[in-house]
């Protein structure tokens, strides 16, 4: 019971300083009101956290843990390679809708002068994404394996491709949320590996005028000229 009320209590602060960071920022929110805001003492907060910055980086190691939980769930409820990837795109599509407030906190952080409060969770995430990462090179391998991907790269290549196109669509969204929307398709963001871009020329590949042109793959190999 004791070990309950201690995860309890932990997690209301964290909750109390998710939602104080998310409106206003890392740096304008002290522990005194995160305290205040979990109805907590202040010593209660530092039972658990050193500082803001441990804090900080516990919650969003926290999240980091929770979002791929549901990454993982997303691939592993269908066996259908291209079905499995529909669903990640769409996952995380619905991950980065309901957290856009922490995840602009994130890269705020990770991007800005304050990259050095990030250092540690860095690595811890860059770990956790490895590993997620190998989840869905598999999921490529065996797209390949079924004959249902071409083999136009290594699979590891492929996952990073697609989680890094995911991810440059997260940045347009951030920056820009009106004029580019996160696609609640998920096959609008997978076609453009799915898809290709180019497309055949019909100048370079037009259809012959004189049928002969088309007869004569069939008849110079195959037809005899007549003896006189």
């Amino acid at each position: 019971r004791r070990e309950r009320e201690r995860i309890r209590q932990r997690q209301e602060i964290l909750q109390a300083a998710l939602n104080l960071f998310s409106e206003r920022g890392y740096h304008n929110v002290s522990m005194h009101e995160i305290a205040a805001a979990s109805e907590f003492a202040i010593g209660t907060l530092y039972k658990f956290f050193s500082n803001k910055e441990d804090l900080y980086k516990a919650l969003i190691l926290e999240l980091s843990d929770r979002f791929h939980s549901a990454l993982t769930t997303a691939i592993e409820s269908s066996q259908d390679p291209v079905e499995q990837l529909r669903r990640y795109v769409q996952t995380k599509g619905e991950i980065f809708r309901s957290n856009a407030s922490v995840i602009r906190i994130y890269f705020a952080e990770t991007r800005g002068a304050s990259f050095n409060i990030m250092a540690g969770v860095d690595q811890d995430i860059r770990r956790r994404r490895e590993a997620f990462l190998m989840k869905l090179t598999a999921i490529f391998a065996k797209g390949i394996a079924l004959g249902r991907f071409s083999p136009i790269t290594e699979p590891y290549i492929l996952a990073a491709s697609l989680d890094s196109l995911c991810n440059g669509f997260l940045f347009l969204w951030l920056e820009s949320p009106d004029r580019f929307p996160y696609p609640e398709n998920p096959d609008d963001i997978l076609n453009i590996l799915f898809k290709g871009l180019r497309l055949e020329s019909p100048d370079r590949f037009p259809y012959p005028e004189n049928p002969d042109d088309i007869l004569n793959i069939l008849f110079k190999g195959l037809l005899l000229e007549q003896p006189d």
